[in-house]
């Protein structure tokens, strides 16, 4: 089982959720031909937010979002134009071992998802804390709970209720490095973000607008 993340962003003008929940149906054939699974479609404004599964290797967001791409802004620094851009893996609390092991027992979770920026001096710092903590301590955490990173801004995809089991796999680490004081550790990582109320919070939820 394959993990995709990918960033978008709406051109100018654009709604989100008018514009997505009017491409669905065809989305919907899009997703069942190409083999596409829980699927889910998140925005921040204009910046769009994607996850899915694939037993197959290769599937394309653009083949996926074909009939609405014109929507999207090009993203540069290919050759080609595209509108989706990959975004890395850079912690997952499980990872997929077969398609049995990774089907949902919990029908009614629902897909829940959060983005914040990191400190770029500190990216790297992140990725180590968390590479650590993965392989020390898999299974620590929602079974499909993920975060993914594009420049410096993560995307933690994740479902409610957390789903809690134990790993059919040992972490490649065999060390217990991870400090105690986790969030501690951690926040010297992060911009905040900027709030009216004033509590301005590291992780910000964002709204699901699609589901497939």
């Amino acid at each position: 089982m394959y993990r995709y993340h990918f960033r978008a962003q709406c051109r100018e003008n654009m709604d989100p959720m008018q514009l997505f929940h009017e491409a669905l149906p065809i989305l919907q054939i899009q997703t069942r031909e190409l083999g596409a699974h829980q699927l889910s479609l998140f925005h921040f404004g204009t910046q769009l937010f994607l996850y899915y599964e694939s037993p197959v290797q290769s599937v394309d967001p653009h083949e996926l979002f074909a009939h609405c791409e014109d929507a999207l802004e090009i993203w540069p620094g290919t050759s080609s134009a595209r509108r989706w851009v990959p975004m890395i893996d850079i912690f997952h609390y499980h990872k997929p071992v077969s398609e049995k092991q990774w089907l949902r027992q919990n029908a009614s979770a629902r897909p829940y998802a959060r983005i914040a920026h990191l400190k770029p001096d500190q990216v790297a710092s992140y990725v180590f804390y968390h590479y650590q903590y993965q392989e020390e301590k898999p299974g620590d955490g929602d079974k499909y709970g993920i975060i993914a990173l594009h420049e410096n801004l993560m995307f933690f995809y994740s479902e409610d209720p957390a789903t809690i089991e134990k790993p059919s796999y040992s972490g490649k680490l065999s060390t217990s490095h991870t400090p105690s004081d986790w969030a501690g550790t951690m926040e010297p990582h992060f911009i905040p973000w900027d709030s009216s109320d004033g509590n301005s919070p590291i992780w910000l939820e964002i709204p699901l607008v699609i589901r497939v």
